[in-house]
Parts: C-alpha cells; structure tokens; sequence
C-alpha cells in the first residue's frame, strides 16, 4: 500500500511537473506569436524581427538528417539481426552504438565542425549540421530498429521460407511490417532530438538569419528554432520572442507525434486487412 501511493505521488508530481512547463511556456509565447513574425525576415537596419528563415533552415535540416538516419538506422538493423554471423562483432558494434548515444551533444558539434566543415571544407553550413546530427541520431535509431526487428517472431520467417522466399523477401515483405512500429519510434525520437538540438549546430550549422531556398540553404549557414533561440534570449533579451519560438517548437513536435501515429494506424490496418 506504501508503495503504491509512493507510486502515484511520483506520477503525479512527474505529471504535474510537465503540465506546467507546457502551459507556461504557451502562456508566455502564444501572445507572441504573430503573422508577421512568421512570415517576415529579421532586419537589423529597421529593428524588425522574424522567424521565416528560421522555420525554414529548421525544416531543411530536419528533413535531411530524417532521410538519411532512417535508411542507414534500419540498414545496420537489419545486417545486424539478420546477416551478422559473428555475434561477438554484433555485441562490440551494439555496446559501441550505446556508448555513442551518452556522448554530449557539444563533444559531437566540434567533431562535426573539424570533420565535415573543416576536413571536407564543407564550411558552416545547414548541410554540416544535417549530417552531423545524422551521426549524432544513427545509435538510437538503430538500436530501436534492432529491438523491433527482434520482436517479429521467429515462425513468421520460418514460415516464409519454407513457401520458398528468398532472405530479402522475407525481410522486406514479412519482418519489416511486423516491426513497423518500432522504426516510427526511432523516427519520432530522432526528429525530437533534431529539433531541440542547439550545442552541435551551433559550431557546425551556424546562426545566419537569410532567406534561401532548399539547395542554397543547406550549403549555407542558417539558425535553426532552436539555435535562433539562444541567440534572441542571451544575445539580445529578446525573451518574448524566445518563448514564442519554444511555443512553436513544442507544437511542432505535437505535429511530427501526430503524424507519426496516424502513420502508425495506417500500417497496422493494411497488416490487418
């Protein structure tokens, strides 16, 4: 009986915690929040401020870190669980992988910032970050791959053989679908942390406010929400416009977790029909 309201007082002071974060932060952002904030670029000759640049560097490097962890992630998943002959490498990549995902943030900024921007010449660019945060999501997306994969019960490929599918068959058509699910999981764990990224993007992507397009704009630097920010609130006291910006960080990520789901509806109705 302790235990239990231990329990429930945990949950709810957790629960609680939470709510009012989330309600504090709309409370002092959505009045903030404007048309002409999100549709306008910053001046500093005119004083005007802006987030358009913003949401968009935020959505070419989320886009590209998502397309190119996701086929990798589940790449190394599946060579891992289903290919690997030698478990003692699965176990050195799978601890490595793991150790990978306790490294800071920042350690990863200035590995990303001497390899891709200075090594590759690469210089502080969108597209620098991108593959930075990239290197920085694959261990949590493959490890979440991995773990799904092994859910998919072993019948269900035995079954598949013996009807005469091919390995690869078998993976694209019977193992995949069943572990669906999972790979969503990491896409959504991936793309939060994408978002709330700011250390490593700092040394790699940069916090240039301009107007590009997709291919100008990930071969130049560009501040994403997150590192726009850090730049309103510390550099310029401009805290009105911060929690603006984690206002619309925090509905952003309630639209990434809704379409991740109804995403995730869609799969398990087709794997039903």
């Amino acid at each position: 009986m302790t235990m239990r309201v231990l329990m429930w007082i945990s949950a709810a002071l957790t629960c609680s915690l939470a709510v009012f974060m989330i309600a504090y932060v709309f409370i002092k952002g959505i009045p903030n929040i404007s048309w002409k904030l999100l549709s306008a670029k910053p001046s500093y000759l005119s004083g005007e401020i802006g987030i358009l640049p913003d949401i968009l560097n935020t959505v070419y490097i989320l886009a590209a870190a998502l397309l190119l962890v996701l086929p990798l992630g589940v790449g190394a998943a599946i060579y891992l669980t289903e290919y690997a002959k030698n478990k003692k490498l699965v176990r050195i990549i799978e601890y490595a992988a793991e150790t990978l995902s306790g490294i800071p943030s920042v350690i990863y900024g200035l590995v990303g910032m001497l390899f891709f921007c200075q090594f590759l010449n690469m210089k502080t660019s969108l597209l620098a970050g991108a593959l930075t945060l990239v290197i920085m999501n694959l261990p949590t997306m493959m490890r979440t791959a991995q773990e799904s994969l092994k859910t998919v019960p072993q019948s269900y490929r035995e079954g598949a053989f013996g009807l005469g599918a091919g390995k690869w068959r078998v993976i694209r058509t019977v193992v995949l679908p069943g572990c669906v699910e999972g790979v969503i999981t990491g896409c959504i764990l991936s793309a939060g942390r994408i978002l709330g990224e700011s250390a490593a993007l700092l040394f790699t992507a940069g916090f240039a406010h301009a107007l590009n397009g997709v291919i100008e704009g990930l071969l130049s630097s560009g501040a994403t929400l997150t590192v726009a920010l850090y730049v309103y609130a510390k550099e310029q006291g401009e805290f009105g416009i911060a929690f603006a910006i984690a206002a619309i960080l925090m509905l952003l990520t309630l639209l990434i977790n809704l379409s991740a789901g109804l995403v995730e509806k869609y799969f398990k109705k087709r794997r039903t029909v």
